[in-house]
């Protein structure tokens, strides 16, 4: 992957050892318990832990050289140590180097929901014809977002790289080294409003992207988010959505239920029939944006039409999950914003049913407008004509009462242990439940997973 002596040069340390400088460490490793034969060990310093204390114990395992601040009181030998004033900054110019090998397209997602479904759905479409590589579950943040780019190898023709944020200055510092050739924001909804303090905040600080962004390069945004059309910039832009000024404008949409949604997408080039195998009328904007990096990088209708046609969901992101009985659960339980909330019980809105439910819970990072946003989230369930809606945790309690000024069906638990008795009475055959809260706080994958247990269990 990388020799001692290039992995020094580029993080601008100081290199103790008898190995010979041109050994190649074949992989990084910031996590002492997931060590491999011949890897660098990066010596990370958390608010909760210190990777010094583990340098030991990961060369003993198998690493052959490790990044720190400060060198242990012995050396072993035929080890490499590389000493830096500050083994985060060292990961990133590493990181920055490694990319730097590599001359291939380099595209970079950001936005407040969406994320990750817009990086599949374009992963899918580019790999009918090229070779990606693609930010693994949830590698998006400052470790992660490097640790992606040292899994690049020669066969890869594209990256595909995923950033998430909670804090300004944090895209700025993920974009100065993946320099992205195509930098996309999805939306700019209010998920960490609290460390941003509102949706200005949140734009500015998902704009970051754009000082990575290389001055020939592309930029592709939400053209139906009146705040990203405010963006302007000296690279091109290319804009995606329902709008008359959109490049890529979809023009027709049609919801088939359960199996997904069909749509045109006309663009200068050409004019797509897509089917996407996925649930709600948002999916628009991954598909119209992947329509859009597809002609960037050279693919044909055909191919951009397979590609969309061959996406499948994401684990718990509006997952279709059919049990006995007529029971479907919609599994939308990896992460929660009132923008994505919204969106989902949209979906349960339109999806038809003999019986409907919604399980929804704590929306975290809302700052001031935790209270608001939860009762307006309760409200809109309220107002749907649910056969019952159950909201579960301390926020949610503004839920309930949302949902019950709007003359819904309602029911509040503390903790998901207590509602577990009411989910099993209401989910009777031919209901489908939607389930749906942060993932951090409320681990809703747990309320999924109790729902297939009711099926084996019938």
């Amino acid at each position: 992957m990388m020799t001692l002596a290039q992995i020094t040069t580029a993080v601008g340390g100081t290199l103790h050892t008898d190995l010979a400088v041109t050994t190649v460490v074949t992989a990084v490793c910031t996590d002492s318990r997931a060590i491999t034969a011949g890897c660098l060990f990066v010596a990370w310093v958390g608010e909760r832990f210190d990777g010094h204390d583990f340098i030991d114990q990961s060369l003993e395992a198998g690493a052959v050289a490790t990044i720190c601040r400060r060198l242990p009181e012995t050396l072993q030998s035929e080890k490499a140590y590389i000493v830096v004033p500050d083994t985060r900054l060292a990961l990133r110019d590493m990181a920055k180097a490694y990319r730097d090998g590599f001359e291939i397209p380099f595209l970079q997602i950001t936005g407040s929901v969406g994320k990750t479904t817009t990086k599949e759905l374009i992963s899918a479409v580019l790999s009918v014809k090229k070779s990606v590589h693609k930010t693994p579950a949830n590698y998006n943040n400052d470790i992660g977002t490097p640790l992606t780019l040292f899994g690049l190898r020669p066969e890869h023709e594209v990256a595909v790289i995923e950033t998430g944020m909670n804090h300004f200055g944090e895209i700025r510092y993920l974009a100065q080294f993946v320099q992205p050739d195509i930098g996309i924001i999805t939306n700019v909804g209010d998920a960490h409003v609290e460390f941003l303090g509102s949706r200005d905040g949140i734009l500015q600080a998902k704009s970051e992207l754009f000082e990575g962004l290389k001055p020939e390069g592309v930029a592709i945004l939400n053209g139906d988010d009146t705040l990203l059309n405010t963006v302007q910039l000296p690279q091109k832009i290319l804009r995606c959505g329902t709008s008359d000024h959109c490049d890529i404008q979809v023009t027709a949409m049609t919801d088939l239920g359960l199996d997904g949604i069909a749509c045109t997408v006309q663009t200068a080039q050409n004019t797509y029939e897509l089917h996407i195998h996925a649930l709600g009328k948002h999916m628009i904007y991954p598909v119209s944006m992947a329509v859009a990096v597809g002609e960037l990088l050279g693919l044909s209708k055909a191919e951009i039409e397979a590609g969309v046609a061959g996406y499948r969901g994401v684990d718990n992101r509006m997952n279709v999950v059919r049990l006995g009985q007529n029971r479907i659960v919609l599994d939308d339980c990896y992460n929660a914003s009132p923008q994505s909330m919204e969106a989902g019980l949209a979906v349960l809105k339109s999806t038809p049913a003999k019986r409907k439910i919604a399980i929804i819970g704590d929306m975290g990072e809302l700052g001031d407008y935790t209270q608001e946003a939860h009762y307006t989230i309760g409200k809109l369930a309220g107002s749907l004509g649910l056969d019952l809606v159950i909201t579960i945790g301390a926020k949610a309690a503004d839920m309930e009462k949302g949902a019950r000024d709007a003359g819904g069906n309602v029911v509040h638990f503390a903790t998901k242990e207590d509602a577990y008795d009411a989910i099993g009475k209401a989910f009777l055959p031919d209901t489908l439940v939607f389930v749906k809260a942060s993932h951090f706080s409320m681990h809703f994958e747990d309320v999924v997973n109790y729902l297939k247990e009711l099926d084996i269990h019938d």
